[in-house]
């Protein structure tokens, strides 16, 4: 991949590519960002992209010169970014800030562009593409896992604008979640890695999403398959962690689905024998921050991202422990080392990171996956 700078983010001109200009570039002016906003700077890593079709990798099968199209013509909605997963992740950043940074110099801007995205035009052409063929499998799980927390964050504005777009994407998701309910039952083994294809992950944000909009069937499948595969675990190796592209934990991000599946007290028994060294003495040095050589490599440059969602996870998991449990000041404390690392990396220079970096990081610091419905598992819910 070639390297783009796009300039400082105090900068105010982005440049981006417009499918509407044959891929001619465009300049696009963006509001200064605040001083001491780090939303701001998760905004216009998004902002940038989200309409930037070159360069992009798309994970696409061609089942004749016909499906010889550019990514805006597959995928309307979806294209920039780098990649489809990426594009909605992206987009779910933005709806994110919106949603809970309402003072950004940036909300006109956010809103022109998921509104020049997700329209029911666009919409129709993502779900022509995703039924067309044998495309079951597509992004699955871990972009369509995106796509419905996308779904979930706009489902929770109460914003006419967003509903409208919620009302937009309804019958994507609904081919998505009927895949998924589909695929569920015939999945026999979790997958166990630290890439796109990690179930742990993607049941955890289609958990969120499936309480948020209140889906009596995708729920109640999620939680018995994740009690089916993962209740038993014992002895996580998370000392082999992370692998050298590596953006998820497989220890940690299961631990992080199974405190939405266990009531608090049931969860920290589980925890004591899945991963049994977390300290009690609030050290922070019982997990060391992965470590990134060459940034512009857009495999390594993944080891960024292990360091922002090792923080939310280990922070999804107090939030489900008792308050006196001992083991919380270590969590937090590598919690903490963590997001440091992970944050202080994120940088506009290098595209290989900045595609998708923001949205880890606007998951961990909005704290997005932890909240009444997510945080104690369905034992505890009111």
């Amino acid at each position: 991949m070639r390297r783009i700078a796009i300039g400082s983010l105090l900068g105010l001109l982005l440049v981006a590519c417009s499918p509407e200009a044959d891929d001619a570039t465009e300049a696009r002016k963006f509001p200064a960002p605040r001083a001491d906003s780090q939303t701001d700077r998760f905004a216009l890593l998004a902002l940038d992209c989200v309409h930037r079709e070159y360069p992009n990798k798309i994970s696409h099968v061609l089942e004749s010169d016909a499906d010889a199209l550019p990514p805006s013509q597959l995928t309307p909605a979806f294209y920039g970014c780098f990649d489809w997963h990426s594009s909605v992740h992206g987009h779910w950043l933005l709806a994110r800030l919106a949603r809970t940074d309402p003072d950004t110099p940036m909300r006109e801007a956010i809103l022109a562009a998921l509104d020049r995205s997700l329209t029911e035009e666009n919409i129709a052409g993502e779900l022509r593409y995703y039924t067309n063929g044998d495309r079951a499998s597509f992004e699955r799980p871990y972009g369509v896992a995106w796509f419905l927390q996308l779904v979930a964050e706009l489902d929770e504005s109460d914003d006419p604008q967003m509903k409208r777009w919620r009302e937009n994407l309804r019958p994507l998701e609904n081919s998505i979640v009927a895949n998924m309910m589909n695929w569920l039952p015939n999945l026999a083994y979790p997958i166990r890695v630290g890439t796109h294809n990690q179930s742990a992950f993607a049941f955890g944000l289609m958990l969120d999403y499936a309480r948020q909009v209140g889906s009596t069937e995708l729920e109640p499948l999620l939680v018995a398959k994740s009690l089916e595969f993962h209740e038993g675990d014992r002895d996580c190796p998370i000392g082999y962690e992370p692998s050298g592209e590596d953006f998820l934990s497989p220890c940690l991000m299961e631990a992080d689905l199974m405190r939405r599946v266990m009531p608090s007290d049931r969860f920290a028994e589980w925890l004591s024998g899945f991963l049994p060294d977390i300290p009690t003495d609030g050290s922070a040095d019982w997990l060391e921050p992965g470590i990134v050589r060459d940034p512009t490599d857009g495999k390594l440059v993944h080891l960024d991202g292990v360091n922002l969602s090792r923080a939310w996870a280990m922070e999804g998991i107090l939030s489900a422990l008792p308050p006196e449990d001992p083991r919380r000041a270590a969590l937090q404390a590598s919690a903490d080392r963590h997001r440091e690392v992970g944050i202080a990396a994120i940088s506009a220079e290098n595209y290989e990171g900045s595609h998708w970096l923001g949205s880890f990081a606007t998951y961990l610091t909005t704290k997005r996956g932890i909240s009444e419905h997510t945080a104690s598992g369905p034992g505890n819910q009111s």
